[in-house]
């Protein structure tokens, strides 16, 4: 997650909250293709692919750098293990970032590239759900490797395990009704600048774009919620009185972890919502939540490494991630957008 020290940077008051309306959903969570999608959500996958996204040989995976094209190699190569392939319209997995997009805040930065990989709708292929991490991290410094493994490499797998997901259950005729943009963005810990770039230049009309789900450190608790169960889901209802609900309800009727929406206070000095790049997606009015564990001891450090990762709540994680994609996804309307951006 970006930096807590740029926080500030991002213009932004409250956004205002709405009164609730229908979920109008026929979707249910006892239905073999879900069930069955949902299982192959395995901890012993993304603690593998984790190890290899934080290893040692990514060199912590700074913004344009070969470590981090390594880390983004890999995944590729994993989508295509999967048999999930990019928007065609983009024509390969990447969407290059270019120097001059990230010369925000006095730095200079070398050109990077976002990762998107995509699995058509068969219903609605023209209406986008995007699920989102950001792949990049700090790098190196004074010849320590900041490995970033939950900061964001928690979110990366989950994302790529998400797909998989997706893709197993459209291999066995219950593939997603609307499509789904999996996109894993550069340039974040910098300025959000993977998610701004791909807003400014989506592959995707954002008009067709229904909701973003957002996964940026989901590995670890915070000193506040030490062993509990728990998620922080931030800005659910800012815009859409929808995604709070199904969210809620996912959760409910799969993992059962505890919901803490402490940081959607709008007088919260950390002022998260700004922090991570849903932000990019809500500044254009399209509904957002975000997934994040909390800011703990090892944000930032060296020592934010795989070894340090609680695995069983990784994958309770990610499942509700899932599930509430699939709803989203399979839903018979896209929900609704009732909330208004103040920016």
């Amino acid at each position: 997650m970006k930096n807590i020290k740029l926080y500030g940077l991002f213009l932004g008051l409250a956004l205002a909250t709405s009164c609730a309306t229908s979920t109008n959903s026929n979707f249910t969570y006892e239905g073999k293709g879900f069930k069955d999608a949902y299982n192959s959500i395995t901890l012993e996958e993304l603690k593998t692919n984790l190890y290899v996204i934080a290893g040692d040989e990514m060199e912590g995976r700074e913004t344009g750098s070969a470590g981090q094209k390594k880390a983004g190699e890999f995944m590729i190569d994993q989508y295509k293990k999967y048999g999930i392939s990019f928007p065609s319209a983009l024509g390969s997995f990447y969407q290059k970032v270019p120097s001059e997009a990230m010369k925000k805040y006095g730095e200079t930065l070398p050109d990077s590239e976002n990762i998107l990989a995509f699995i058509e709708g068969s219903e609605k292929p023209n209406e986008i759900i995007v699920i989102s991490a950001h792949y990049d991290h700090v790098g190196m410094k004074k010849g320590e490797i900041y490995n970033g493994a939950d900061d964001d490499g928690s979110g990366t797998v989950a994302v790529m395990e998400i797909a998989q997901a997706f893709q197993e259950a459209k291999k066995k005729g219950y593939g997603p009704k609307r499509s789904i943009l999996f996109l894993h963005v550069t340039g974040e810990e910098h300025g959000l600048f993977g998610s701004e770039y791909y807003s400014d230049h989506p592959v995707f009309p954002l008009v067709n774009t229904v909701a973003n789900l957002n996964i940026d450190m989901i590995g670890r608790d915070d000193p506040e919620n030490r062993g509990k169960k728990y998620v922080y889901v931030i800005g659910s209802e800012m815009l859409s009185s929808d995604l709070k609900k199904i969210s809620e309800t996912a959760n409910e009727k799969t993992v059962k972890l505890e919901l803490n929406y402490k940081y959607d206070d709008p007088k919260d000095p950390q002022r998260l919502y700004y922090r991570s790049d849903h932000y990019n997606f809500a500044k254009h009015n399209i509904p957002v939540a975000f997934y994040f564990d909390g800011i703990h001891e090892d944000y930032h450090k060296p020592t934010d490494t795989p070894d340090k990762i609680d695995y069983d709540i990784l994958t309770q994680r990610t499942k509700l991630v899932f599930a509430t994609a699939w709803e989203l996804a399979n839903r018979a309307d896209r929900i609704v957008v009732d909330g208004k951006n103040d920016r």
